[in-house]
C-alpha cells in the first residue's frame, strides 16, 4: 500500500511539473479562474451522480435480493435484519456478509467524496489538467473497487482483485 502512495505522490509531482513547465498556456477565462478549470467540476458532477444511483439503485436492489435469498434459506427476523432504516444487514449469515459489502463499498465513497472536491477544486485553481485526470482517475478507481467490493460474495478481503 505504501508503495501505491510513492506512485500516487510521483505522478502528482510529474503532473504538476509537467504542466508548469510544458503545459499549454490557455490565459485565464472571465473569473480569473484558468480555461480549462470546468472540466474538473465536470468530472465530480459526473462522479456524483454515479454516487447517487449506485446508492439508489445497486444498493437499493441488493437489500431485496439478500433478504429474499435469506427467506429462502431460513433465515428469521429477515425484515428486522435487513429492512431500512438499518444501514448495514445485522447477523453474520453469507447472505448478510454479502449485502454489507456491498453497502460498505457505497459508504466508503460517501466518506472520501467531500474531500476529494474540496482538493481537486483548490488544485484546478492552478493546475486544471492535472487535477481533472487524478479526479479522472479517482472515480475509476471507486467504480473499480466498488464493482469488486460488490463481486466479493461477504469476503472483504476479495475487494482488491479483479473477478
Amino acid at each position: 500500500m505504501s508503495m501505491l502512495m510513492v506512485k500516487c505522490f510521483a505522478a502528482g509531482l510529474a503532473g504538476t511539473y509537467l504542466e508548469t513547465n510544458f503545459g499549454p498556456n490557455l490565459g485565464t477565462g472571465s473569473l480569473g479562474l484558468p480555461r480549462l478549470f470546468g472540466a474538473t467540476p465536470a468530472i465530480l458532477t459526473g462522479t456524483s451522480f454515479w454516487v447517487l444511483l449506485h446508492g439508489f439503485f445497486v444498493v437499493g436492489r441488493s437489500r431485496s435480493k439478500y433478504m429474499k435469498l435469506a427467506e429462502e434459506d431460513g433465515e428469521k427476523e429477515v425484515e428486522e435484519r435487513y429492512g431500512l432504516p438499518n444501514l448495514y444487514a445485522q447477523g453474520t449469515s453469507k447472505h448478510a456478509k454479502a449485502f454489507n459489502c456491498i453497502q460498505r463499498s457505497h459508504q466508503h465513497i460517501l466518506e472520501t467524496f467531500p474531500y476529494l472536491c474540496m482538493i481537486s477544486l483548490v488544485g484546478a485553481v492552478h493546475y486544471p489538467i492535472t487535477a481533472a485526470t487524478a479526479t479522472l482517475a479517482y472515480a475509476v478507481g471507486r467504480y473499480s473497487m466498488s464493482r469488486d467490493y460488490a463481486c466479493s460474495e461477504g469476503d472483504p478481503s476479495k475487494r482488491y482483485t479483479s473477478p
